[in-house]
């Protein structure tokens, strides 16, 4: 009997550490940065820890595009912004809320693209909506990419939004000539 407690101890004690590794091994790979366009990136939810890894890995500035309070256990966008700037990388709120993407929104991200250090990630709960508003603030940009252009980017970093071609179309057809 003593021996087959021992066996069951050394396996419970084995099972435990696959799992503890397991779970090591997911949170090292969990943040994923995706390139949209040179000096632009998409990310899933930024935690607080991942922001020593972003400027580790040469990123500038940090885009949250996530609301407060959307979830529990995500960080709120002062505690990131704190966090960045102790890291020495700048950082912008814009919140995007799930469904329809508002046009103040859209020209809210431009607006910190324009004044954000490069290379810069955007990030939101899964990086779609991230993806969804760059896109939407690049067919509005005078001198932005052409469609094809913005889906060959959303598609590379694996968030294609084929239901945003009309309004990318019409946002490209209304660009204001560059002076």
């Amino acid at each position: 009997m003593p021996r087959l407690r021992s066996t069951f101890i050394v396996s419970v004690m084995l099972g435990a550490a696959f799992v503890l590794i397991l779970a090591a091994a997911s949170r090292a790979t969990r943040l994923q940065v995706h390139p949209l366009v040179p000096g632009i990136w998409i990310s899933v939810q930024v935690q607080l820890d991942d922001i020593d890894k972003l400027k580790q890995q040469g990123f500038a500035a940090i885009i949250d595009l996530r609301p407060d309070g959307e979830q529990d256990g995500q960080p709120r966008s002062a505690e990131v912004e704190q966090a960045a700037v102790a890291n020495g990388m700048t950082f912008a709120f814009v919140p995007v809320p799930h469904g329809d993407i508002p046009d103040s929104q859209v020209d809210s991200l431009a607006l910190s693209l324009d004044f954000a250090q490069k290379p810069v990630v955007l990030y939101c709960r899964s990086g779609r909506r991230a993806a969804r508003t760059w896109a939407l603030s690049e067919a509005s940009r005078p001198g932005g990419l052409d469609a094809n252009a913005i889906r060959r980017a959303l598609d590379s970093a694996r968030q294609s939004s084929p239901d945003l071609d009309l309004a990318i179309e019409s946002r490209i057809a209304a660009r204001n000539p560059v002076q």
